[in-house]
């Protein structure tokens, strides 16, 4: 359907009826949009603000939601004016966030007679802790659940000049895991707390388990104790299981006990396995007979076998007894935890403490070529993390957390830190997160924050398996992983009342984002409304050279060196060589390589264009797959997904834009129909002079472990077959 250029007065009832509504609903909503319209006097915002908050519900059928934001926003100029924006923050609540409570009593000191409030001085506050990020995470660190068992000598001590981030914290003595377990006042987390809720696929009408916080802390520490009757203090010890409750507890075991995990996503399949555990060094490896999926075993002890001899202690699926025969030397987890059988206390455990800087979690990148980079993550890397969930999702006591991942890849120890180390309760749904099961979950446990990637909100909106359910208490939803796409944003946003999406684009070498929305910032589909807090960045030009900081425009973004959590060794790599060779310096500073190509859009908006090697060059124009795929995605209703890549001629001349395509369960369309659409789409929302050269249909696209799309295998592939057929 095409809804730009229209205006909004020219939709009646008629159209609401077509987009799915009753006669009846249509008339009240008709004329509450008319009321609206009245109120707005022509602002656009002011009129979708009024519709989201008062008249559109999460009940009415998804075309009437894309009826009413594409015809108001129809005739929106993003170059000119930015976003269009969905949600705004409320100044009364922003003071009662986190970070807005913070503000509203240290700005007044830190910023003088600029402060205002929390919503109109973010920007303000956001530049001051890069400035002084000692003054930011002095603050902040004592807002979370961070305990020394000695304390740092300072914040933040750039003396050394090996280190380009300087090291912080330096002196302080503690465990991670054990600040994790323990009461605090502030935040508020007691022994009756409830740490962890959890249900088990195919148990989706039971009521949802619950573990409080001294019942984990007795979980893990007998874990411990049995960690140290088989393995050495210092070991390297693999997790290669899905992200469960049992999997949580040995998580924080392998830390508490002074050893370090090594994080293995269980979708990888023996070699990748191997590969790990090789680089890692690892000595033991936590993991199930099976993975439980939709009623069917999936198998995963026998990955772990193929890997290697590795130790193995292997937990059942399902059930109390092994669904597979072990080898001699692996144990199983009964046997395991009798190791503390002798003891009298063996709930009671001494942790190990260790300095800031000392390892506690291995975790690789998801490269598709060569050994993936081993990232060490210290004690340092898991108060960034939660203090960036803190800053700008808000996550505090009382909050129910959920969000799909598993602990090898980032997102596992970013979730399990930024709940325990605010005091949030962690919800964890035992099986496939694309099923009706886990969207029932949501609803039964209460959750208040929903974590998700774009490709699973996709999959939620293609096959209507989330209809129905009443997701109405979560607060805010947030999403990483990959590029959003604005429809899908809109039909998962209309699910829960319109509440925020809080965008999240870092790295596993930064344990963080380096841009994110923020609660206390209107927000816009797809975009990221600002640097996380205490990081600076800016975007350079093809030559190396920044840009303005008010300018709109696109580039590589590079990242100021000062950056509390991130890495500054990699265990099988040259991190220098990685992160700061070749880049160029600004204003004194080396600065640090992150490799993404980003929009600044009017308004100081950010969008994600994608890596720097996925850009193309059009007609001597520079654009990038990602802007290029959100057009395409819209440009004809059968379309799930597309991929842009370009193709440069074997007899030389511009690069040829390729759009490959899937489609939806049973829907049908002739490529050249689709090249003709897409054509079409991209003139007019991007450049009169892109055209789009060849468009093929494809089943699914190849992707890496943690989901992300191989436009490099595509462009390859179809280089080689327009080869061919030139050639013909």
């Amino acid at each position: 359907m095409e809804w730009k250029g229209r205006n909004i007065e020219e939709i009646g009832v008629e159209e609401m009826v077509g987009a799915g509504l009753e006669i009846g609903q249509a008339r009240t909503v008709h004329g509450a949009l008319k009321r609206a319209i009245g109120r707005a006097r022509g602002s656009e915002t002011e009129l979708w603000r009024e519709l989201s908050i008062g008249v559109l519900k999460p009940t009415h059928p998804h075309a009437l939601h894309q009826l009413l934001y594409y015809t108001i926003y129809g005739r929106w100029d993003i170059s000119t004016r930015g976003p269009p924006l969905y949600w705004f923050p409320s100044p009364m609540h922003s003071k009662h966030t986190n970070l807005g409570r913070v503000m509203e009593i240290h700005c007044p000191k830190l910023l003088g007679s600029s402060y205002q409030d929390p919503i109109k001085s973010f920007s303000l506050f956001q530049k001051f802790s890069v400035d002084h990020p000692e003054v930011y995470w002095g603050i902040v660190v004592k807002e979370l659940s961070v305990i020394f068992r000695e304390g740092p000598k300072c914040v933040l001590d750039t003396t050394d000049k090996s280190k380009h981030g300087g090291s912080w914290f330096p002196g302080s003595v503690l465990n991670i895991a054990e600040c994790c377990l323990l009461p605090m006042e502030v935040p508020k987390k007691h022994d009756d707390s409830v740490a962890i809720i959890w249900r088990d696929e195919g148990h989706d009408n039971s009521p949802v388990n619950h573990l409080l916080l001294r019942e984990l802390r007795n979980q893990v520490m007998m874990v411990a104790n049995a960690l140290d009757a088989v393995f050495t203090k210092g070991d390297t010890i693999a997790i290669d299981m899905p992200m469960t409750v049992n999997a949580v507890i040995i998580y924080l075991a392998i830390i508490l006990s002074g050893r370090v995990v090594v994080s293995i996503a269980d979708s990888f399949a023996a070699k990748e396995i191997a590969t790990r555990l090789r680089v890692s060094k690892a000595k033991g490896i936590f993991t199930q007979d099976f993975i439980v999926r939709g009623g069917r075993n999936f198998p995963l002890y026998s990955r772990v076998i193929e890997s290697g001899p590795c130790k193995a202690i292997v937990i059942p699926a399902a059930g109390k007894d092994l669904g597979v025969r072990l080898r001699d030397h692996d144990l199983s987890w009964k046997d395991f935890l009798a190791h503390v059988n002798h003891l009298p206390s063996p709930h009671c455990y001494s942790p190990f403490y260790q300095s800031m800087e000392s390892c506690t979690n291995i975790l690789f990148s998801s490269g598709t070529t060569g050994d993936p980079k081993a990232i060490p993550w210290t004690q340092l890397s898991p108060i960034r993390c939660a203090a960036d969930s803190w800053a700008h999702m808000d996550t505090k006591p009382g909050e129910i957390c959920c969000w799909p991942t598993n602990l090898g890849w980032v997102m596992g120890p970013i979730l399990l830190y930024s709940c325990f180390l605010s005091g949030t309760t962690l919800a964890l749904y035992h099986g496939s997160p694309l099923d009706r099961g886990f969207g029932k979950f949501v609803q039964d446990a209460g959750v208040t924050m929903l974590g998700t990637v774009p490709s699973i909100v996709k999959a939620w909106k293609s096959t209507g398996c989330m209809d129905g359910l009443d997701w109405t208490k979560i607060k805010k939803l947030a999403s990483t992983g990959e590029a959003s796409n604005v429809d899908d944003d809109l039909w998962l946003s209309s699910r829960v009342s319109y509440k925020p999406i809080i965008e999240c684009c870092g790295g596993t070498e930064l344990a963080s984002s380096y841009i994110q929305s923020s609660v206390l910032q209107p927000q816009a589909f797809g975009a990221f409304s600002t640097a996380t807090m205490s990081t600076g960045f800016v975007i350079l030009d093809e030559h190396g050279v920044p840009y303005p900081d008010d300018q709109a425009c696109v580039g590589e973004v590079g990242l100021f060196p000062v950056y509390m959590g991130a890495t500054d060794i990699l265990l099988n790599a040259d991190h220098e060589e990685i992160y700061f060779n070749g880049m160029p310096t600004y204003r004194g500073m080396p600065l640090r390589r992150h490799g993404d190509i980003i929009q600044r859009t009017v308004g100081g908006y950010f969008v994600v264009q994608g890596r720097a090697d996925d850009t193309m060059n059009l007609g001597g124009i520079k654009t990038s797959s990602v802007e290029i795929e959100r057009v395409c995605d819209r440009a004809d209703e059968n379309i799930l997904e597309t991929a842009a890549v370009s193709i440069k001629s074997g007899s030389g001349g511009p690069e040829q834009l390729v759009i490959l395509a899937v489609l939806k369960k049973g829907s049908n369309c002739e490529p050249d129909q689709l090249k003709i659409k897409f054509s079409r789409a991209i003139q007019r929302n991007l450049n009169p002079l892109f055209k789009v050269s060849f468009v093929k249909v494809v089943p699914e696209f190849p992707r890496t472990a943690s989901n992300k799309l191989l436009r490099r295998v595509l462009r390859d592939q179809m280089q080689q077959a327009l080869s061919v057929r030139s050639r013909l």
